[in-house]
């Protein structure tokens, strides 16, 4: 037992992708978290709620823009596939659509603005963990966060709550230099995606759908349950955000890890171990910390409880989308998705109006255990086509 602790420590010593990766999102996730539960310290539940409304638009904007899409740009960087720049071409006059129907809808320009900064941040992330530059993109992470928290409680002080917008619009900055730099380096050439034109829309629809589940549900709650409770549920959800940090490390490490055909047994089998430690923290010791430090937001108490219960099955989640994703077999992950989507805008409509925000507790995790056992059945039959080929 001792050797086998030994040999995973090893491991992961020897990994300064994961250890590069781990630091930065770990430091960015404290930071922005600090951040933003200052923030739900200092105003009303119904300005949070609105914040994050707004982010939620811009969020659901990004993803419909981003047709050069996070999966495809690493899974295509790891490869040596030089599609960057092709595939940034697709996202920019989207994004440029998006943005002007934002600021004329809401009439709000920093939410316009915030989804370039949105497809800039992902993109270059992207690129950068494909080809395997964890140092370079440990830097941006920790320079991005460290931005949000300086420029967003100046802003928030200097111009009130919609000030926290233009922060993060500004924080995006560095991003942008990458995504600009990257036309120089990649030629524009439609014709290298046309073997991989599958693969990059089951993609762009399997972010779309998998976004749908992030952000709509914010989107949902606003009018149908209001920017008070849309508060509660964000602070519960930005909680949730915390506790899943460990698994989405895993995630951008691991994806370009078995997109070129590398196993991480003995990591996948801790991070599994460390999950079902953090969901027991979640679920036993965050209710009753709320009520101490956001008196103002004691529905989210009972929510987070509830929420921590998906930690487990979305660590899974992430392990077999990283395996699937490396296999090319995207569809998959989109039925996963779809299935997930279709239950959380059931389970908001029908359970939040009857039962407040423990019926959208519980349905974020049925929608996150199911998207587990679909995934895991569909891993399960890719090896055994694979196997069969390989007899």
């Amino acid at each position: 037992m001792t050797n086998y602790w030994d040999q995973i420590k090893q491991k992961i010593v020897n990994e300064n992708g994961i250890i590069s990766v781990g630091f930065a999102d770990v430091l960015g996730a404290g930071i922005a978290s600090v951040f933003w539960l200052y923030i739900a310290s200092v105003i009303e539940p119904g300005e949070f709620g609105e914040i994050h409304y707004f982010l939620a638009i811009a969020g659901m904007a990004q993803i419909f823009s981003m047709i050069g899409n996070s999966h495809a740009l690493t899974v295509y960087s790891a490869k040596n596939e030089n599609v960057q720049s092709t595939l940034f071409l697709l996202s920019i006059i989207p994004t440029i659509v998006s943005c002007i129907i934002i600021i004329i809808l809401f009439e709000r320009i920093d939410a316009g603005l915030l989804v370039f900064g949105y497809v800039m941040f992902q993109s270059a992330n992207a690129v950068l963990l494909g080809r395997k530059f964890f140092k370079k993109y440990a830097k941006l992470i920790i320079i991005q966060k460290s931005l949000t928290m300086i420029l967003g409680i100046f802003l928030f002080y200097l111009l009130g709550s919609e000030g926290i917008i233009y922060a993060l619009v500004l924080t995006f900055i560095p991003h942008l230099v990458i995504f600009s730099k990257e036309f120089k380096t990649t030629k524009i050439d439609f014709s290298r995606l046309r073997s991989k034109t599958g693969f990059i829309i089951n993609n762009y629809i399997m972010n779309i759908s998998g976004g749908f589940g992030g952000q709509i549900d914010k989107i949902i709650l606003a009018p149908l349950l209001g920017l008070s409770l849309l508060g509660n549920y964000s602070l519960a959800h930005q909680l949730l955000t915390i506790l899943i940090i460990f698994s989405s490390i895993a995630f951008k490490y691991l994806l370009p890890q078995d997109a070129s055909g590398v196993s991480n047994k003995k990591i996948k089998k801790i991070i599994i171990i460390i999950s079902i430690g953090i969901s027991l923290l979640g679920f036993f010791v965050l209710p009753k910390l709320i009520p101490i430090f956001f008196p103002k937001f004691i529905d989210a108490a009972d929510a987070i409880g509830i929420m921590s219960l998906a930690i487990v099955p979305e660590a899974i989640i992430m392990l077999l989308m990283s395996k699937i994703l490396g296999y090319e077999k995207s569809k998959f992950v989109l039925i996963a998705k779809m299935i997930s989507l279709v239950t959380i805008i059931l389970g908001f409509i029908i359970l939040g109006p009857l039962y407040g925000i423990i019926g959208l507790a519980f349905t974020l995790v049925i929608a996150t255990v199911l998207q587990c056992g679909v995934l895991g059945f569909s891993y399960l039959l890719i090896r055994k086509e694979k196997n069969v080929r390989e007899k």
